[in-house]
């Protein structure tokens, strides 16, 4: 069962939340939105992280996420995952998955992974055994310990392998991959966990140029399939994967749009292209 994230003093968390499993097709995003944030406010010690955030993504979108930093953008991610509980407003994925219900870990059943900046792989294990690891199933100790891939199993991590071109290097020790690659292999494992929606933090910092282009045709390959929702700071790199830019700035939302709409919004230029 997932671990329980404690929650406020005064909140009133139904207790079938707890216990509840996720089982696949329970989302529903028939409306068109997987992810629904409407008047998020968090505040630490007097400073508002979050200042009554909006935002909706559409099932199947490529969104990027920009701002100075200490505009919101990793509270906002916090929010999502079920890591910050929010002081007020609303959290959805989908219709019917009230975010502020669950556990971290039950949100991730539901449907949503975050790759964070640095990457986290099992550095001593294989490309293969990293994806394997990751892939989704019963992890039960027993059933952990007596399995044996199936031939779809197989098939799936070879899949994955070419869509994160990491093929030549299924047998290699993942420690000893480049920066870029194992990026790609951490976004490989989440994959494997068959999210609806990614939260991706600043993915290709510290990227070579070639990698970073490689990446940006990843996520335009994986738009569509899945929801994206990209926090970059590099704006060369937002320009090739943007369909739509939202813009943070001190927990609200100051602008949102086609990349030359919000490249040439006055405020955007004050407190952040400007910089």
């Amino acid at each position: 069962m997932a671990a329980i994230t404690s929650t406020r003093d005064g909140e009133d968390d139904p207790i079938s939340s707890y216990s509840h499993v996720f089982t696949p097709g329970e989302l529903d995003a028939s409306h068109g939105v997987v992810l629904y944030l409407d008047n998020i406010s968090v505040s630490f010690d007097g400073f508002k992280a979050l200042n009554n955030l909006s935002l909706a993504i559409d099932d199947g979108e490529l969104r990027c996420v920009i701002g100075p930093n200490g505009a919101g953008k990793t509270t906002m991610m916090d929010v999502i995952t079920g890591k910050t509980r929010p002081d007020s407003g609303t959290a959805f994925f989908g219709q019917t998955i009230d975010l502020k219900q669950y556990s971290e870990v039950q949100i991730a059943q539901a449907g949503i992974g975050r790759k964070f900046q640095k990457p986290t792989i099992f550095e001593h294990h294989t490309v293969f055994e990293n994806l394997e690891l990751a892939m989704k199933a019963d992890k039960r100790v027993a059933k952990t310990l007596f399995a044996r891939l199936n031939s779809a199993q197989r098939d799936r991590i070879a899949e994955m392998l070419t869509l994160i071109r990491l093929t030549d290097s299924e047998r290699r020790i993942a420690g000893l991959l480049s920066h870029g690659q194992k990026q790609w292999l951490e976004i490989g494992m989440l994959l494997m966990q068959e999210p609806r929606l990614l939260l991706l933090d600043e993915p290709v910092a510290g990227m070579s140029d070639d990698e970073t282009e490689r990446t940006a045709e990843l996520f335009l390959t994986l738009a569509g399939k899945h929801s994206l929702v990209v926090v970059e700071h590099d704006m060369a790199f937002v320009e090739k994967i943007a369909r739509k830019v939202t813009v943070l700035h001190e927990g609200s939302v100051i602008a949102e749009g086609a990349m030359d709409e919000v490249q040439n919004d006055p405020r955007v230029i004050e407190v952040y292209l400007g910089r």
